[in-house]
């Protein structure tokens, strides 16, 4: 079964074609930034700026988002605002921030089209503050937002459920997931995690916050059902958090403490060696607060994952051909799916094999910066195309 993005895709109406570099407003909440286009916003600039467009960042701290250079004499982007910068496109993230409201009146002011990212993370929405905040907000300026935007990109489903949430139309919603750097996450990498901590033998690992949620509970009975008995398997715990110390007690009631490894939270510069050492990476999510932002660089890695069948998650793991997903807290499900895993050392290649050329194919940041400037022409051209008087429109070829 597969549910892939490519089959969301955008499909733009025609309009005159606009060839030129375009100048990119992008604007995000200093605030929220970590959790709502920390690395996708940086990411997306530097590629824009590659594909030739001139790029500003508003909300950031100086230096987090590339840009193009300036010259002598320019006023600063802190002076001039978003709209002085003369936008041709403006990119604000979440789709009902104070940054947002910022970006539909500097959109209406430089008549430029408004498109707006979603990232879908539920955390938020759990903060009191947010939650408070969240009905004034929509009384604010929600309906001036939705009026103003020409798109909403969503990052996943689940972006794209909050977004449909939020009043926007299908219509104006597509989803576009975050890129990859396939340079930094690839096969064939050493993990001086692994040796440092002694780990042998294949590598069922998890990487994220070790909170009940995250359904370690579940992975570790399954672990200890199946490859758990054996000697050359080992389940590596890569994170911190408050259930640890209930998790421990669980594995020492299991006895397979000595299959186990807590290494904490590898640096930036050591996820890509942990993962491309490993054997299976498990995502056991029992609600989509999980985004999976693990799973795309395990398949860049070539590292097959199985992923509890929740919306964030499914639609980047395609069911036996990139890695197996299984109904989130089931756990003879999950007995079923490590159990199919672990005894299939051809499949588990080529699973990994599969997800490397996905990655490769749908997921490089240079592939989704082209999506992105895609569905920037065609917003600006329909926006020119809306703006001509009458008897100078186009004709529909």
């Amino acid at each position: 079964m597969r549910k892939p993005w490519r089959s969301h895709r955008y499909a733009p109406k025609r309009f005159p074609v606009v060839t030129s570099s375009l100048r990119i407003a992008i604007v995000v909440h200093p605030f929220t930034l970590r959790r709502k286009g920390g690395e996708h916003a940086p990411e997306l600039a530097r590629e824009l700026l590659n594909l030739g467009h001139t790029v500003r960042g508003f909300g950031a701290p100086p230096g987090v988002i590339p840009r193009s250079g300036a010259a002598e004499g320019t006023p600063t982007d802190e002076l001039v605002g978003v709209a002085g910068f003369e936008p041709d496109v403006v990119l604000a993230y979440d789709v009902l921030s104070p940054a947002a409201w910022l970006a539909a009146r500097a959109a209406r002011k430089s008549s430029a089209p408004l498109l707006l990212v979603e990232t879908g993370t539920r955390s938020d929405e759990r903060d009191w503050r947010s939650r408070i905040g969240l009905p004034f907000a929509e009384a604010l300026w929600g309906p001036y937002i939705r009026r103003t935007a020409s798109l909403v990109v969503a990052l996943d489903p689940v972006a794209r459920e909050r977004a449909r949430r939020r009043g926007f139309a299908d219509a104006r919603i597509v989803i576009l997931p975050s890129g990859i750097d396939l340079n930094e996450f690839r096969p064939g990498l050493a993990s001086g995690l692994v040796l440092r901590h002694h780990v042998r033998g294949r590598i069922l690992l998890y990487v994220g916050q070790i909170t009940r949620e995250r359904g370690l509970s579940v992975l570790i009975d399954a672990f200890a059902q199946t490859v758990g008995q054996r000697s050359d398997w080992t389940l590596v715990f890569a994170g911190d958090g408050p259930a640890q110390r209930e998790l421990r007690a669980q594995i020492d009631r299991l006895g397979i403490g000595s299959h186990i490894h807590w290494i904490g939270r590898p640096r930036d510069e050591e996820l890509p060696g942990l993962m491309s050492a490993s054997t299976l990476l498990a995502v056991p999510a029992l609600d989509d607060s999980v985004r999976g932002q693990h799973i795309p660089r395990a398949m860049a890695c070539g590292l097959p994952v199985i992923a509890s069948q929740m919306p964030a998650l499914a639609h980047l793991v395609q069911h036996e051909r990139t890695g197996l997903v299984a109904p989130a807290g089931d756990r003879a499900a999950w007995v079923e799916a490590l159990r199919r895993a672990s005894t299939a050392p051809d499949a588990r290649k080529r699973w990994g094999l599969l997800a490397r050329e996905e990655a490769e194919r749908e997921l490089a940041w240079t592939h989704i910066a082209r999506r992105f400037e895609d569905l920037c022409l065609s917003a600006v051209a329909a926006r020119r195309a809306h703006d001509l008087p009458a008897h100078a429109a186009p004709r529909s070829p």
